[in-house]
């Protein structure tokens, strides 16, 4: 396929874009949240279009000029990161300026992209600063768009610096660019800097003489795919995972006499919307118990069929432990809470742990359970306590799949991937560069289909890819 080809994309000019006016923003302390990702590559996101009504060098100039204006809005991304003499590491916001990359690969298609099973190896090029660690953004741009010419469409690529954004603050910022392209005046969801928070700490994080490395081997091979989840999957999906069934039976608004393996009960139960999660009811009935069970969500049905999939492909003894690590959103969880559109980091990665055989001698529902569990256990305590541990033990993160058996869920279906109008139409996919990717690396993005469509972006060892593309159970979901 042309996408294959050795030569990915030619870069045609390099640029430094200023912001439109002068910052007045004072040095930014990194966080507890921060800190830990000194050690990974920068985040890699990007979105594909049709080709604009415009002519490369309109394009070009249009972009440059909307990057100038939106960073008046995002200073920390057109500055570098400092240490100073106590060892504390900061954001300047000293506008020096944001990368700008013009490259070409008109060898390439949309369908090139977009057709394939696999991610195929050109998506890599649309992307700059491919393997640089954050640490190095003392001495690098914090930022760096890169606008890819293709035969029918275009790409454009952020590379972002991890140590100062996580995903809610790179697509607020990306969603912001777009606005200010189509000429919106007044951004409509301008960013938080406030630093005044749990999250900021007075430990320093000891680095060693040429800064961290990145903790995986970045040079193993993989296989990745994007497996698709339509909308009604979903529901089926969450639906089997909460062994409910919807009845439509119902007398002025009640059910009476419901005989499900036997008559459980004759009190009417009252339906405000003449449906019953018959299912949930008779367990509850089954056990004494009056509360419902708790609500498994669509997102951790999702993660319990993954889970499962790949322990099974993974093919461990019974006694080996799997861990499931989901990144959450601490900015609602801290009390008080943090601001919406807080810009920086401001997630923390919480583990489940089970046995391969408790993955796979229970159902479902139980697998999501141990994840719905810990992610409602999140709380402000749960959180401080990260902070705290951290603080005992000031460290980056160690990012990667250490004993084989790790499954690691990042971004979010939750993020406005698709909202990215920037004057001709909004993209018609979300893909990602290298960046920060080893077996077991899951990243979530919201189907280009919305509805509650959801697209994995699965990275896997080659053979385990094999043995979860043959997988009934999770198959029967993809769409």
């Amino acid at each position: 396929m042309p996408c294959e080809s050795t030569v990915m994309s030619q870069i045609i000019s390099k640029s430094t874009v200023f912001p439109a006016s002068k910052s007045t923003l004072p040095d930014l302390k990194l966080s507890v949240s921060d800190l830990p990702m000194l050690s990974c590559h920068y985040i890699q996101k990007g979105n594909l279009f049709l080709r604009p009504p415009l002519s490369i060098p309109e394009l070009i100039y249009l972009l440059q000029e909307g990057l100038s204006t939106v960073l008046t809005h995002f200073p920390p991304l057109a500055g570098r990161l400092i240490t100073d003499a106590n060892g504390y590491v900061y954001i300047t916001c000293n506008d020096a300026g944001a990368q700008f990359v013009h490259a070409e690969a008109t060898h390439i298609t949309v369908s090139d992209i977009i057709c394939p099973i696999h991610v195929p190896d050109c998506v890599k090029g649309f992307f700059a600063f491919d393997g640089m660690v954050s640490y190095n953004g003392h001495f690098n741009p914090l930022l760096s768009v890169q606008v890819t010419e293709l035969c029918d469409g275009v790409f454009i690529g952020f590379s972002v610096n991890h140590a100062v954004a996580d995903g809610t603050s790179l697509w607020n910022f990306i969603n912001m660019f777009s606005e200010v392209c189509r000429g919106v005046k007044n951004i409509s969801k301008p960013p938080s800097f406030t630093r005044e928070s749990v999250l900021i700490s007075s430990e320093v994080l000891s680095v060693l003489p040429g800064g961290p490395k990145v903790t995986f081997d970045e040079y193993a091979p993989l296989t990745e795919r994007i497996f698709s989840f339509s909308r009604e999957s979903i529901l089926k999906l969450k639906d089997a995972v909460n062994n409910r069934k919807i009845l439509n039976c119902s007398v002025n608004g009640e059910i009476n006499a419901v005989e499900v393996m036997g008559k459980l009960s004759n009190d009417p139960i009252k339906l405000a919307d003449e449906k019953m999660l018959i299912g949930d009811w008779l367990r509850n009935v089954a056990v004494g118990k009056t509360e419902p069970e708790p609500e498994i969500s669509s997102f951790q049905s999702l993660c319990a069929l993954l889970w499962r999939a790949v322990t099974r492909a993974r093919k461990f003894p019974n006694f080996k432990t799997t861990t499931f690590r989901m990144a959450v959103n601490c900015r609602h969880r801290l009390e008080p809470k943090l601001e919406t559109l807080y810009f920086g980091n401001a997630i923390q990665s919480v583990p489940t742990y089970a046995t391969t055989e408790d993955v796979l001698s229970h159902d479902l529902r139980w697998c999501a359970e141990q994840l719905n569990k810990n992610v409602l256990s999140h709380d402000d305590t749960m959180v401080r306590r990260f902070v705290q541990n951290w603080e005992r033990d000031p460290r980056c993160f160690p990012l990667g799949n250490f004993d084989g058996a790790m499954l690691t869920m990042g971004s979010s279906p939750r993020f406005p991937m698709f909202d990215n109008d920037f004057g001709w139409g909004k993209p018609v996919a979300v893909r990602s560069g290298r960046a920060n990717k080893f077996d077991g690396k899951i990243s979530a993005f919201p189907g280009r289909a919305g509805g509650g469509s959801v697209d994995l972006e699965v990275v896997l060892c080659p053979e385990t890819m094999v043995e979860l593309e043959l997988d009934p159970e999770f198959m029967q979901y993809v769409s």
